[in-house]
């Protein structure tokens, strides 16, 4: 089995690597990618995306989908973990930007 997945974001057209055992959002956070998030535990829906190609494993039976959802292609990216190379649809899905350098301190001249 590969150490990691090959994962593509649509619409976007981002990628990432996923390594395998490793949910799908903190691969993502971890390569610059930032997916819609909230609980992080599978049950608020806020990552749901949809899965065009690929598949994916859970740990346990997460509550946060049904079975119907899963049988359309819904996956949970905050619990779910690639055993394929991948394509979701994440329309929230962007690069994570880089935050600003803090602003300069002025030299006061007083010593410590």
């Amino acid at each position: 089995m590969p150490a990691s997945f090959p994962v593509l974001v649509q619409p976007a057209g981002l990628r990432f690597d996923a390594p395998a055992g490793t949910p799908l959002l903190l691969a993502a956070q971890a390569a610059g990618v930032k997916l819609p998030s909230s609980c992080r535990n599978g049950t608020c829906r806020a990552c749901m995306c949809l899965m065009l190609e690929g598949e994916v494993m859970y740990g346990i039976e997460w509550p946060g989908l049904s079975r119907d959802e899963k049988e359309e292609g819904w996956i949970l990216p905050c619990v779910a973990q690639a055993v394929s190379a991948l394509e979701i649809q994440s329309p929230q899905a962007a690069p994570i930007e880089d935050a600003p350098p803090p602003p300069p301190r002025p030299l006061t001249g007083a010593r410590r």
